[in-house]
């Protein structure tokens, strides 16, 4: 039997600013956000699931393992690169993903151009990466913090495994 789903899109970066341009021309608001995405859990998917509701469209520009380790430590990440994006598209609310390089995203919002830009609600307007705030203000793009739901977050999730199996 065929599935009548469609498989994950995951993008290189030319791909995705392709992507992004067909979207423009379909009239079609895009919401960018990004992160390491290591464990999903539900903080993780109710911000996915927030974010896109802004827009007709959510990409997620997922941090490659070597910006993780530089970000999270050695130990980090528990799933590569290509399996966090595999997952991330396989969402329904998520349209899209890609793996960034950097550590940060500026160069990315300056090809792509968002419309609206998520970060979670551990962050600021004031506390985004410097360059990455001006891409953005540069490109014009609606920054919204979304609410932090508290209790969820990867570094517990490991904490709470590493407690449970002696660790």
């Amino acid at each position: 039997m065929k599935s009548l789903v469609p498989p994950p899109l995951i993008l290189d970066f030319a791909s995705a600013v392709a992507w992004r341009e067909q979207a423009r021309s379909e009239g079609r608001r895009v919401v960018l956000t990004n992160g390491v995405f290591d464990l999903l859990h539900r903080g993780h998917l109710e911000y996915l699931h927030r974010s896109a509701a802004l827009g007709d469209s959510l990409i997620v520009a997922v941090n490659s393992d070597a910006a993780v380790r530089l970000l999270k430590g050695p130990t980090r990440p528990l799933n590569s690169a290509g399996d966090r994006a595999y997952a991330l598209a396989s969402l329904r609310c998520v349209a899209a993903s890609f793996v960034f390089a950097g550590p940060r995203l500026a160069d990315e919002i300056r090809a792509l151009r968002p419309d609206v830009y998520t970060k979670a609600g551990d962050y600021t307007i004031a506390s985004l990466d410097a360059s990455e705030r001006d891409a953005l203000l540069t490109v014009g793009a609606d920054i919204q913090i979304m609410p932090f739901i508290a209790g969820n977050s990867t570094t517990s999730l490991i904490a709470k495994g590493a407690t449970a199996f002696g660790g």
